[in-house]
């Protein structure tokens, strides 16, 4: 099993250079899922791409309104057609998607919401992470097929950082309503760096159970693949611990050079190379949501498409 592209948290006493300096890449050999891009073809080479950097203040600077985003562009990715989801299924022949990684016998986790008690889907990342930037793409789509979105603000990974100025999503402000599943997610950072000029301003906290989960899981211990230097990394997605996503499934680089409505518009072409890897990801995070969830809605949970994620990642 390979881990996917990561994006490293700021490790508490672990010095390191600048946000966008140049020797703030790293790689290091662990067997795990990295791209390397020649226009849309993106070779899958056996390293992982770690952006180290160092700790900070608190104080900000260089503070950005929060823009929401275009009604017509999330409209676009909350309904993508069914024969997109069901004709990639997990086919993404230019664009590598590694699936994520089940679980095994790790306690289910639940939240109360409205009274009821849901499986909850924890997400943790930051809005400088390019990581966190192309795996948002396909973490909107997936929990579209099973609530509704609002809130949501447009956002791009930090401008000197590898993969530069990602067009993405935030999700600092957005909220997710579904009778299925409970969505909590946690920016834990800007895309901006502090006053200092030492490392990203410090955005959203985790609850104490999220920061558990969060350093419990986001694990070499846990995670397939990834070396223990490399504990915490951005993104970390977590299905009620029965199912975990540590960096992006594909490529940032995929998304290079075009915008966030050019890839949105794309995403009614299942020949699209972008679109194929952006949606093989959702269906696998929608096969993961179904596996939680009692498999509901059934339309949705026994697609083809959604199978055929299911199957590649040996759910049931």
């Amino acid at each position: 099993m390979a881990t996917n592209q990561a994006n490293k948290k700021p490790a508490a006493r672990r010095p390191g250079p600048r946000p966008g300096s140049g020797n703030a890449r790293a790689g290091r050999p662990a067997g795990l899922f990295t791209w390397i891009a020649v226009g849309l073809v993106v070779v899958v080479v056996a390293t992982l791409v770690i952006i180290k950097v160092t700790s900070g203040g608190s104080s900000g600077s260089g503070a950005q309104a929060f823009q929401p985003a275009n009604p017509a562009v999330v409209s676009q990715l909350t309904s993508v057609p069914n024969t997109v989801f069901d004709t990639v299924a997990v086919n993404s022949s230019a664009i590598g998607v590694a699936p994520p990684q089940v679980m095994k016998k790790l306690p289910f986790v639940t939240v109360t919401e409205n009274g009821k008690k849901l499986p909850e889907i924890l997400y943790v990342g930051a809005e400088y992470c390019p990581y966190c930037a192309a795996e948002r793409w396909a973490t909107i789509i997936a929990l579209s097929r099973f609530g509704t979105w609002s809130g949501l603000g447009n956002m791009a990974s930090y401008s000197q950082d590898v993969y530069p100025n990602t067009p993405t999503f935030t999700f600092a402000r957005a909220r997710y309503h579904s009778k299925y599943v409970a969505f909590r997610s946690v920016e834990m950072y800007t895309n901006y760096l502090n006053a200092a000029k030492t490392y990203y301003q410090p955005f959203q906290k985790p609850t104490p159970q999220e920061n558990a989960l969060f350093k419990k899981y986001d694990n070499c211990k846990y995670i397939t693949g990834l070396t223990c230097q490399n504990n915490e990394s951005f993104p970390f997605v977590d299905f009620a611990n029965q199912v975990m996503i540590v960096g992006s499934s594909y490529t940032p680089a995929a998304l290079d050079g075009n915008s966030r409505d050019q890839i949105a518009q794309g995403l009614t072409n299942a020949q699209d190379p972008i679109t194929q890897a952006i949606i093989a990801t959702a269906n696998y995070q929608t096969a993961s949501i179904c596996s939680i969830d009692g498999g509901q809605p059934a339309n949705v949970c026994t697609s083809a498409g959604v199978k055929a994620a299911a199957k590649k990642m040996g759910l049931k």
